[in-house]
């Protein structure tokens, strides 16, 4: 009955393994997030958190927790995340402990602790060695377990986490009385204490003070022993933490049964069941009365002993397999089953049962409201869910393309006969780049592009992509538009003259001149692969525009002759003649006014 810290350990394990958990698990959390998984619509870096919250929060299926942090693991080696690949063993081992898996949880801890040594993590280290010594400790190999606390006591003094170095010291100390080695269980609990009570931690500080206690409490020293469980529970009381308080007191309760001093053990046992009673610990209710009923037994009560046992079943039914109960009844005595029996009024039966179907009805009720409560609740998130979902994908995917995406789970490329495509370049950016502080350079980058976004959304047209510094959009796509050539010169002077506008007034960021080209012509469109979709479009007319970019002057918009021919009597234009361009020969050019 030595009251562990592992519960409060693990907790403080995933507290670093996952910043933006809560503190406990939580399977609606889990749920919710497997829709969105689902979705495949994250980043490879984004996918690592969402893998890791979801094994942790997924508590129906544990089979299905061991995959997502198989899958954590897997996508962390790919990216070279090492603290992330140390999560998703440290959740493997967690879930298989609780599956009563012992050697696999093992196992996965031992990895957990390599992959936090390699990313040079001394604190996850040396949690991970305290997981692995539990498991030894609860398989009763003392040396592999006393070998593993040493060395999580060891590296955690070389880490911030007190708190965790503490626990540590503390279930090394469990790991001692479990062996009746006193004298250095006393001296870890003792070092325990003291580090709780300089960080003030009152829980850490209750557990030291208890587990003290019984070592005082075997070794026959009982005023000490009732002076630390005493001021124990009162820091557990002050905490409202009356579990172990319920504990305290039993364990009191047998060592001074074995002692022979039955007065006082049923003093503590009794302590102990009108504590559970106050609080309606159902669990330490039935534990305490099973103590007494055994400590009446043995004084020779038959009748009290008979009373306490009754109580001891009758709230054991409600935390424990019925099945089981009847056969442990069954082998003590058939008191139970006939003291039942004689409670049954017949001439009350049909008041009874009248009751029964009341209370039922009332329970429907309720449980009806609950479950209507919780699928519209499930039904709102589905719905926002769903809202960002498609907001994400037109942000990467023109709106009809989008639409035939959700109805086929495909798109099939498209011929246009009629696109103009604009290119935009930033001179000598490679150049300015090697003087220009990193930071400083992309939110430069940042601020334009997001203007040029703006600006060709004003107008209709499709962002394609941007390559460094150079910014690709198009327009006539992903549906003909007759006044789309229009529209894109437009756009395109209208980039010119911001970039020329910001030159003048922006300061605190670089800046520099640009370039422009368009061309006019048929080209082919849609999306391929099944990650990170991506809009784009590919033909002869993409490569001409992309050399009229390259043939252009710093402030001026070069086009093409099929673009001119399109806007000649409605923008103002200067013939350049006919210039080479690389693999092409030569071609007409004009600069747009």
């Amino acid at each position: 009955m030595i009251l562990k810290m592992n519960h409060f350990f693990l907790f403080l394990a995933f507290f670093w393994l996952s910043i933006d958990l809560a503190f406990s698990q939580d399977q609606k959390v889990a749920d919710s997030l497997a829709k969105i998984y689902q979705q495949g619509l994250l980043t490879d870096s984004e996918k690592l958190g969402l893998l890791e919250d979801l094994s942790f929060n997924e508590m129906k299926d544990l089979q299905q927790a061991i995959k997502y942090a198989e899958e954590l693991i897997s996508l962390s080696k790919q990216l070279n995340d090492p603290l992330s690949e140390q999560s998703g063993y440290f959740l493997i081992g967690t879930h298989k402990r609780k599956m009563g898996e012992l050697d696999g949880a093992l196992e996965a801890y031992i990895k957990s602790g390599e992959a936090a040594g390699n990313a040079n993590s001394s604190k996850r280290e040396g949690i991970t060695y305290g997981a692995i010594a539990d498991i030894y400790s609860v398989s009763n190999n003392h040396n592999n377990a006393m070998l593993y606390y040493h060395k999580a006591i060891s590296t955690l003094r070389q880490s911030d986490d007190s708190i965790a170095l503490a626990s540590n010291i503390l279930n090394a100390g469990d790991e001692f009385l479990h062996r009746d080695m006193f004298d250095s269980a006393y001296a870890y609990f003792k070092e325990s204490s003291v580090i709780f009570e300089k960080l003030d931690y009152q829980a850490g500080k209750a557990y030291s003070l208890g587990n003290i206690g019984m070592v005082y409490a075997n070794i026959g020293q009982r005023d000490l022993a009732e002076k630390n469980i005493n001021e124990a529970i009162t820091l557990l009381e002050e905490l409202e933490d009356f579990y172990p308080i319920c504990e305290y007191l039993l364990y009191m309760s047998d060592i001074y049964s074995v002692k022979g001093d039955e007065s006082t053990a049923l003093e503590y046992a009794i302590r102990s069941l009108q504590l559970a009673e106050v609080h309606g610990l159902k669990e330490q209710i039935s534990n305490a009365n099973l103590k007494i009923s055994e400590l009446y037994e043995k004084s020779g009560n038959t009748d009290a002993s008979l009373k306490y046992y009754k109580n001891h079943v009758a709230f054991r039914d409600s935390v424990n397999n019925l099945m089981s109960i009847q056969k442990m009844a069954d082998l003590r005595t058939d008191f139970e089953v006939a003291q039942k029996q004689a409670e049954v009024d017949m001439l009350n039966q049909a008041k009874r049962n009248t009751r029964i179907v009341m209370i039922g009805l009332i329970i429907i009720v309720f449980l009806g409201a609950i479950i209507l409560g919780t699928l519209y609740w499930y039904y709102k998130n589905i719905q926002i869910e769903k809202k960002r979902s498609e907001k994400l994908l037109l942000n990467i995917l023109p709106f009809e393309t989008a639409q035939e995406l959700k109805l086929n789970g495909k798109v099939e490329a498209v011929k246009i006969d009629m696109v103009t495509v604009l290119f935009t370049d930033f001179v000598e950016f490679s150049v300015l780049a090697k003087d220009v502080e990193s930071k400083k350079l992309v939110n430069s980058i940042d601020f334009y592009f997001k203007a040029f976004d703006e600006i060709i959304t004003k107008y209709g047209l499709e962002k394609i992509k941007t390559i460094g510094d150079s910014y690709m959009c198009a327009g006539g796509l992903p549906l003909p538009d007759e006044t789309h050539v229009v529209k894109i010169i437009k756009a395109a002077k209208e980039i010119l003259d911001f970039v020329e506008q910001k030159k003048k007034t922006e300061y605190g960021m670089p800046h520099f001149d640009i370039r422009i080209g368009l061309h006019t012509g048929p080209v082919v469109a849609g999306i391929v692969g099944i990650k990170k979709w991506q809009y784009d479009i590919w033909g002869d007319t993409v490569n001409i525009a992309s050399r009229m970019e390259s043939a252009s002057l710093p402030g001026k918009i070069n086009i093409s002759e099929t673009t001119y021919e399109e806007i000649k009597d409605i923008f103002p234009c200067t013939y350049r003649g006919e210039i080479e361009m690389k693999n092409r020969g030569s071609m007409k050019m004009y600069f747009l006014e």
